[in-house]
């Protein structure tokens, strides 16, 4: 899974590198080095009055906060990754 998180001049103001560190701290707490590639990108042009905008995959979520990052991690990352685990493991077996 490829996570990016928009390091543009809003999203820089607006709390990216914070967010980063939560993405690296909740990738080491659930042990994910090996399934999870975290990056930087340059402004998505989606960009929100509030919040950060993070691509998971080819899945674009806006106005992502230090305050929602916990529920976006459990809501959107953690479900992604499971069925992409599933739908390699299904791969891999054929």
């Amino acid at each position: 899974m490829i996570i990016q998180i928009c390091v543009g001049s809003s999203c820089h103001l607006k709390g990216s590198e914070k967010l980063v560190e939560l993405f690296q701290k909740a990738i080491e707490e659930h042990k994910l080095d090996n399934d999870i590639t975290l990056a930087g990108s340059f402004c998505t042009g989606q960009c929100n009055r509030v919040g950060v905008t993070i691509t998971v995959n080819d899945d674009v979520y806006t106005g992502i906060t230090p305050e929602t990052f916990e529920s976006f991690f459990n809501d959107k990352v953690m479900p992604a990754l499971v069925k992409e685990r599933a739908e390699f493991n299904g791969m891999s077996n054929s």
